[in-house]
């Protein structure tokens, strides 16, 4: 029968109590099980955990983050995305295109990688819908707060709406993705003005709800150009007199 010696003086184990015994380095296994912070996402495929996972490993060796964030297509069901959205939340930068290299040659997937401290990241939050847009649906290493006041800075939404100008003025040169992209940012946009919630899914049903077409069919560069651009017109200009008359009211 084996034998299993203990300090006579032990806190937390009185005589004849029940404990279990496990080899130390198991404890130390079980201690560090991977568990990240999931927002908005139902399910997710196992290899991209384990990419999740390496990511957050080798940042963690490169850099002293605070927290790190993946976001972006990579968390959409499937492996349709086209990179790795990486937030990396610290006081500090570090050499962003060598760890960006180091992740690409390890995984294979090209990496975006974007550096924020965390009052840059609250304050994007409160003024930006495309902050609001990206940590919709994410993976975060550390616990986030994603809740903050919203204070709407007009003339950096005008600055953002200019980009989906494009839309109109080169429709024909426009990939699908592209078009996609530039209807989603009016559209968060427009929703973020009339303090609604921003998260992909939604948007997508307001899109298909305003144009009437699927968003897979918009990826795919299936529009017919007169009767959406008529339609998106209409919007852009919607958004663009919301804009602008909010910046002459705060002028007087």
């Amino acid at each position: 029968m084996d034998q299993v010696y203990i300090p006579k003086n032990r806190s937390g184990m009185n005589t004849g109590e029940y404990v279990i015994i496990l080899p130390l380095g198991k404890r130390t296994e079980e201690k560090s099980i991977f568990k990240p912070y999931f927002y908005n996402i139902k399910a997710i495929e196992p290899i991209k955990m384990q990419i999740i996972e390496e990511v957050f490993s080798m940042v963690e060796r490169e850099a002293s983050a605070e927290n790190i964030i993946i976001t972006g297509s990579f968390l959409e069901q499937g492996f349709k995305f086209n990179d790795l959205d990486i937030l990396i939340i610290n006081e500090e930068k570090v050499n962003t295109e060598a760890l960006k290299q180091k992740i690409e040659k390890t995984l294979g997937i090209k990496a975006h990688l974007i550096f924020l401290d965390a009052k840059t990241l609250l304050s994007g939050l409160s003024t930006d819908p495309l902050y609001s847009l990206m940590l919709s649906k994410c993976v975060s290493k550390k616990r986030i707060t994603l809740k903050a006041n919203r204070k709407i800075n007009y003339k950096l939404l005008d600055i953002h709406l200019l980009k989906s100008k494009n839309l109109i003025d080169n429709f024909d040169l426009l990939s699908g993705n592209e078009k996609y992209y530039l209807i989603l940012n009016v559209l968060a946009i427009l929703l973020f003005i009339q303090d609604k919630n921003l998260n992909k899914e939604l948007i997508n049903r307001e899109i298909e709800k305003i144009f009437s077409v699927n968003v897979n069919k918009i990826k795919e560069n299936m529009l017919k150009k007169e009767r959406f651009v008529k339609k998106y017109k209409e919007i852009y200009n919607k958004t663009f007199q919301l804009i602008m008359e909010s910046i002459k009211n705060e002028q007087k």
